[in-house]
């Protein structure tokens, strides 16, 4: 709980040190030439307020919940500990039904642009290719990017938060590298999302969604690498390779982070923690319990307890 404490605890410091303009929204940005950074807090409830983007726009959620109307009928609660990406010229509207005084609902934003996105791009095309029939490295704004994510971008958010409320010296250079790790997950996300679709829909379209596709369908039985190697027609550094410049892991931690995330859904699902354990392939509930809270930030009995809203009383 340290990272969600440590986030809804530095929005607290914000509010304590920045007069209150208005009760919908109300905004402190905070400006470096890397990034614009925005903290927002609502007081009250309120609907169809609308947000545009002028550059890539990451939206960070740190208590409370918000109801995010999109593009093509988009819509979806927002929660702590998710990432919401809105590209250049998008624009949604957001509802705030439980906002109070008391208890107001806020969320940071990163205005980041466009150039810095390209740079992180070719670097990775540059560095980290993914397959050649999967495509290069590009951002796709037409790819809704909305996830919970893990506790070390919380951990991130943390830090480039830290850098404007102190007035570090070396801001900017925190800023520039947590801007670029930031984009990097970011991408790597968007990847991993299009890796699961084309796994899904059509294994067969590369070595890797081959791969992917299998673990998902195998995931309550021990995998093992040297099955995965035969399926992609790889060696085992080749296949390290191929998901770490993909993924950002290796296929076996990959595993560990595919079950983990199924067992998360199957834990918002109303499954019990032992059935969610056990359905993905964990035989130590111990080890399953220590996996999710580093994963996650909190244990899987502190997340069924309080369901989506992990952060809702933090701070």
């Amino acid at each position: 709980m340290e990272a969600q404490s440590g986030l809804a605890a530095r929005a607290v410091q914000n509010r304590y040190h920045r007069p209150m303009k208005s009760l919908v929204e109300n905004r402190t940005v905070y400006e470096s030439h890397e990034a614009e950074l925005s903290i927002y807090d609502t007081y009250e409830p309120a609907r169809q307020v609308v947000l545009d983007a002028d550059e890539i726009l990451y939206c960070g959620m740190i208590t409370g919940k918000k109801t995010l109307h999109g593009k093509n009928h988009y819509q979806a609660d927002f929660l702590p500990h998710e990432s919401f990406v809105m590209a250049p010229g998008e624009t949604i509207a957001i509802d705030f039904p439980e906002a109070r005084i008391n208890r107001p609902t806020s969320c940071l934003t990163l205005g980041i642009s466009r150039d810095k996105l390209r740079q992180v791009c070719d670097r990775l095309n540059q560095n980290n290719p993914i397959p050649q029939e999967l495509g290069e490295w590009h951002y796709d704004s037409h790819q809704v990017l909305h996830t919970f994510h893990t506790e070390a971008t919380q951990h991130l958010l943390i830090r480039m938060v830290d850098s404007f409320l102190k007035h570090d010296d070396d801001r900017d250079l925190v800023l520039n590298l947590g801007v670029t790790e930031l984009l990097t997950r970011m991408m790597r996300q968007q990847g991993r999302d299009f890796l699961l679709l084309c796994a899904k829909h059509d294994p067969t379209y590369s070595s890797i969604t081959a791969v992917a596709r299998y673990i998902d369908d195998h995931l309550a039985e021990a995998i093992e690498v040297e099955h995965l190697c035969k399926l992609a027609c790889m060696s085992r550094s080749k296949l390290y390779q191929q998901f770490k410049n993909m993924l950002g892991c290796g296929p076996m931690e990959y595993v560990h982070q595919r079950r983990l995330e199924c067992a998360r859904e199957m834990i918002i699902a109303g499954k019990s923690i032992t059935e969610a354990c056990f359905s993905v392939g964990y035989v130590n509930a111990s080890h399953f319990s220590r996996r999710f809270q580093q994963q996650y930030g909190v244990s899987p009995r502190h997340f069924s307890k309080n369901g989506e809203n992990i952060a809702q009383t933090d701070g």
